[in-house]
This record gives C-alpha cells, sequence and structure tokens, in this order.
C-alpha cells in the first residue's frame, strides 16, 4: 500500500493520470459552482440553469463511445492528451458567453470533457495486475473526481479574489477561461511523461474496428439495445429545451431524425464488425441472420456483464454527477446560504472521492468477491438516498452535511467497485467497455437530471434511491465474478 505514494515506476503513471482526470473534471464542473454568479450576470431563469446543467452532460454520453475506440486504437498517451488540449474551447466559449444560447453551446462542448475518464481506465489497466487493480482503478478515479470538488471549492475563490480585474464584479469568466489554459499546459506534460505499456509489454489492440466485437449472437442484440439506450437518452434532451422555447417543435423533429440515422449507422457498424457471427441483414439470402462461427470458450465473454455494469454506474456515478451539479444550489436556497458558502457545504458530496472511491476498489479486491462488494454497495447507495430525501430547512446544517457525506460514501465506493470489475471483461476492448458502461453514468444524469426539471430535489433523491435497490438486487441475482480476477499478472 505504501508503494501507491511514491512516484516510481506503475505508480508514476497512476499519479500522473488521474491527475489528467482531475484536471479534466475541473474543466467539465466548472460553471455549477458560478451558476448563481452567472445567472445574476447574464440575466438567466431557474429554468434556464437547469437546461445548462442538463446539457453539460448530454455529448459525454456519445463523447465517451467514441473516446472508447479511439483509445482502444491509438493508445491512452495520445487519446487523454488530446482530451486536454481541447478543453480550451469549451472554456472559450463559455468564458465569452454574453447570452444563454452561446452557454448552452459551451456546456455541449464541455460535455465531451467527461469523456477523459476512459483513457485513464485503460492506461492504469495496462500497468497494473488483476489482483490489484480494484484498488489502482479507485485511486485513479476517486482522486480524479476530487477535481470536481476541487471546483466548487476554488473557482467561486478565484472568481471572487481576481473580481478587481474587470471593474470590481465577480470575475466568473477568467475563473473558467484559466482552468482551460491550465487543462492545455497539462495535456503537454502528459504527452511528454507517460508511455502507453510498461517496457516489453504490447499494446494490444482489438482486431476490429469501429464497434464492439461480440462473441454471440444474444450479446449482438444486447449490444445494439444498449445503444438505443443512449440515443433516447440524448433524445429527452428536448423535453426540457422545448419547455423553455429554445427548440421549436420542428427543430424537434429534426433532432429525432437525426438520432435515428445515428442510430441506424451504428447498427449498421456494428453488423459489419460482427458480421460473420450474425449472418446477413438481407432478407432474400440464405443466411439472413444465420451464421456457423462460433467463438472458442478462451475468447467468449458475457454482454450480459457489461449490461449490468452500465445499470450500477448509471446508479452511482449518474447519480454522483447528478448531485454534484444540483447540491450547490440545493444547499444554498435550502439553508439560505451565499454561494461560496453553499459551493464549500456542497463539496461534502464530492470531496469524499478521495478515500471512498479508492476504498471501494480496494474491498473488492481484498473481499475476494466482487460480485458481493457490488451488490452490498448498491444497497448502501439506495439507503442513502431515501435518507437525503428528508433533507429541509426543519435540519441543521451539520446532520444534513452528515447524511450527505453517509451517500457520498456508498455512491463512490459503488463507482470504485464498478470499475475494478470493467478491466477484467475483456482486455484488449477495455476502452470500447469502459466507454459503453461510463456512457450510462451520464445517461442516469440525463435522466436524473431531466427528473429534476420538472420536480424537486426530494422526488429526485427518491428515485435515485430506488432504482440503485433494484440494481442491487439483479446484481445479487445475475452478476457474475471474472475470470483471473485476482492473480498477479495478465
Amino acid at each position: 500500500m505504501f508503494k501507491i505514494f511514491s512516484f516510481i515506476e506503475r505508480y508514476r503513471i497512476l499519479h500522473l493520470s488521474w491527475i489528467a482526470f482531475f484536471v479534466t473534471f475541473m474543466v467539465w464542473f466548472s460553471f455549477a459552482p458560478l451558476a448563481t454568479i452567472v445567472q445574476q450576470d447574464l440575466g438567466l431563469t431557474p429554468q434556464q440553469l437547469k437546461v445548462i446543467a442538463i446539457c453539460n452532460l448530454s455529448l459525454t454520453i456519445p463523447a465517451r463511445i467514441v473516446i472508447g475506440m479511439i483509445l482502444d486504437r491509438w493508445g491512452p498517451r495520445l487519446t487523454f492528451a488530446g482530451v486536454l488540449i481541447f478543453a480550451i474551447v469549451p472554456c472559450l466559449i463559455t468564458a465569452t458567453a454574453i447570452d444563454f444560447p452561446q452557454l448552452v453551446w459551451g456546456s455541449l462542448m464541455n460535455g465531451i470533457m467527461g469523456a477523459g475518464f476512459v483513457v485513464g481506465v485503460r492506461m492504469v489497466a495496462e500497468w497494473f495486475p488483476p489482483k490489484e487493480i480494484g484498488t489502482a482503478q479507485g485511486i485513479y478515479g476517486g482522486w480524479g473526481n476530487f477535481g470536481a470538488a476541487a471546483a466548487q471549492i476554488l473557482l467561486p475563490s478565484v472568481a471572487v479574489a481576481t473580481a478587481s480585474v474587470v471593474g470590481g464584479s465577480v470575475n466568473w469568466r477568467g475563473a473558467i477561461a484559466t482552468i482551460g489554459i491550465l487543462s492545455v499546459i497539462y495535456g503537454v506534460i502528459y504527452w511528454c511523461s507517460v508511455q502507453d505499456t510498461p517496457p516489453g509489454k504490447t499494446y494490444r489492440r482489438p482486431q476490429r474496428h469501429g464497434a464492439l466485437e461480440v462473441t454471440s449472437r444474444a450479446s449482438f442484440w444486447a449490444m445494439t439495445t444498449l445503444d438505443l439506450g443512449l440515443l433516447l437518452s440524448l433524445g429527452l434532451l428536448t423535453w426540457p429545451l422545448t419547455g423553455i422555447n429554445f427548440l421549436t417543435h420542428h427543430q424537434v423533429i429534426l433532432v429525432w431524425v437525426t438520432l435515428a440515422v445515428l442510430y441506424g449507422c451504428q447498427f449498421y457498424q456494428s453488423w459489419q464488425v460482427n458480421r460473420e457471427l450474425i449472418g446477413s441483414l438481407n432478407p432474400l439470402a440464405t443466411d439472413f441472420l444465420k451464421s456457423d462461427k462460433r467463438y472458442p470458450p478462451s475468447e467468449r465473454y458475457q454482454f450480459r456483464q457489461i449490461a449490468l455494469l452500465a445499470l450500477t454506474y448509471l446508479t452511482n456515478f449518474g447519480s454522483q454527477i447528478t448531485v454534484i451539479s444540483v447540491l450547490p444550489t440545493f444547499f444554498e436556497q435550502t439553508f439560505r446560504l451565499n454561494p461560496v458558502s453553499a459551493g464549500l457545504v456542497a463539496a461534502s458530496y464530492p470531496v469524499l472521492n478521495l478515500i471512498s472511491r479508492p476504498s471501494g476498489g480496494w474491498i473488492s479486491d481484498r473481499w475476494r468477491s466482487r460480485k458481493w462488494v457490488m451488490t452490498l454497495l448498491s444497497m448502501g447507495i439506495g439507503a442513502g438516498y431515501l435518507l437525503m430525501a428528508g433533507i429541509n430547512a426543519s435540519w441543521s446544517l451539520p446532520i444534513a452535511i452528515a447524511v450527505t457525506i453517509f451517500c457520498a460514501y456508498f455512491v463512490q465506493a459503488g463507482a470504485g467497485a464498478t470499475f475494478s470489475i470493467v478491466p477484467l471483461i475483456k482486455h484488449e476492448i477495455t476502452g470500447q467497455i469502459a466507454g459503453s458502461v461510463g456512457a450510462y453514468g451520464n445517461v442516469g444524469g440525463v435522466i436524473y437530471l431531466t427528473i429534476y426539471s420538472s420536480t424537486n430535489a426530494q422526488t429526485l433523491f427518491i428515485t435515485m434511491g430506488v432504482l440503485a435497490l433494484i440494481c442491487a438486487s439483479l446484481c445479487g441475482f445475475f452478476l457474475q465474478e471474472p475470470k483471473n480476477s485476482f492473480v498477479d499478472g495478465e
């Protein structure tokens, strides 16, 4: 354990990677702690703030899939550096915004930064053996996720401290632009400081690119169903955007037609990668949906595992990013706090990532049963959110913070346990699997924030709690222990 705090060999790669993830999350969640300040400056409505929060999650869904494919083909060094350098684009769009539509475009582009997480999952998997993968992935995810808390703690203070630069008003534009510039600088540092694999190890790439290669026909149809869920979640964004007249009826139709075309293209690409297994798509062909190809047992994996992990990540990380987005405003309005104080109090939720997500991975490594760790942590998530649903103005602030921390531990430990399993399913497509599972974390964010946009925080917490309990039940019955989960080496 003490070697983890060194900066040599594989631990150097781990630390450089979680810092990269930390920076991408600071960029991704740079708007939330400044939301009420921007609202006053640009005259935004509360409904418009909710829409911006949803848009900030939307493009992360397809971005994680695409980044996963790029990652498996080109390696984590190039991919992570590219994501970090790209941060300057959404940061400058948001920092120069003069109206609501420009903030929406900045938030949409900013969502791509959430895909950076996928890259480090593959990088860490290359450098650490299966018996240590939970702890390493937990440290990577937990310490990197702390970037969200750092944004809540630091950015309002930076905006206030540099107010004199812009004539006395709170300098939210400078705070957002600064984090974008820092991301570019670290992107260059990362490129110059890491390697894709340890010396002597070959970077294993999938034989086919463009979609996930599955090993059974049932898995193919399950995969295409999972893809459909991703695009339908994007379609949900049209609802709140129509409610505030940001999109017209004809534009909504155009969005849905575009999503249908994208799904058709993705389905075709998935078939192209797996055509020898699935057979022809021509109804008149003799081999219509028929094939004699079978994968040997050593090459098979169950897509059901990916689907279950996607659901667990929806319930843990999906709820986490939702709460990070809404908690500052929730505490500010419930307990009548100023924006800086509300940001500091709300940081009690993500700040636990420093220990909770690593502990989830560590417990998964040590307990010798990743399945039951996942199940029990999901039960804790359900209980935690049902407790948070009771928070109101009659509560004392310390008790509300304590309940929030209790819930946060299980949510973040559950995310750590999820990604202690992901890299063990099929090594050479880890990026694509991580992309699919990670994307469903954002699907959860979109679903939960859509619920929040039309209800309230209490309804949101109840919904997240009930879904987590359902997830725990499914994991208990259907999740399987990966092969070679605890060996020293691949």
